[in-house]
């Protein structure tokens, strides 16, 4: 009877625990640690990148247009509800035929009823200099009217990879009629 009963407690401990064992030693890791210098990192840098964005709505070749908006948009004052896709060119200078050293790609919407809010998701592709081929990410919050306005960098590639830090933007030029703008930016970002 004992010697049944040991059995019994074998089975019901013994089998689960050998069944899940064999589960997970099936079960490929998806994750594992590594040493940043293995990825060929270094020590952090701080980069300042300064730069006028030209955000372009008329004309024949605009730089930014709107691809979705909501019922409510054209009757709105912020334009809420509008989603607009950019591909502006990002230069040296505030003129608009100053050296062109990248581009500003990716959306921007009006996100807010009260005032001229807009959410920033883009990417600052640069092609020029030791940064050719990089990239910066900017997402946050743009309150037009706003003396100076500062967004996140959420991230980057190649020379900005791990990428973090700050974006400040100010108007430089903004043509209320239609909407035609140049941006002054000043973007501090942490990379190795």
């Amino acid at each position: 009877m004992a010697m049944a009963k040991s059995k019994t407690l074998f089975s019901i401990f013994f089998i689960p625990l050998l069944f899940s064992t064999l589960i997970t030693a099936k079960d490929p890791r998806f994750d594992r640690s590594l040493s940043p210098k293995s990825l060929g990192l270094r020590k952090e840098k701080l980069s300042h990148l300064h730069f006028y964005f030209h955000d372009i709505l008329s004309g024949q070749n605009p730089t930014a247009v709107r691809v979705a908006q909501a019922a409510m948009t054209a009757t709105s004052p912020t334009f809420f509800g509008a989603v607009m896709m950019a591909d502006d060119p990002l230069t040296v200078g505030p003129e608009p035929n100053s050296k062109v050293i990248g581009k500003a790609q990716g959306i921007y919407a009006s996100a807010s009823q009260k005032d001229l809010g807009l959410m920033m998701m883009l990417n600052f592709a640069f092609m020029e200099g030791k940064y050719n081929g990089s990239t910066v990410s900017l997402l946050g919050r743009n309150a037009v009217f706003s003396g100076v306005r500062e967004m996140s960098i959420v991230g980057g590639s190649g020379v900005f990879r791990f990428a973090r830090g700050y974006a400040q933007a100010k108007t430089f030029w903004l043509n209320t009629t239609s909407g035609d703008a140049i941006v002054e930016y000043n973007v501090y970002v942490l990379h190795y």
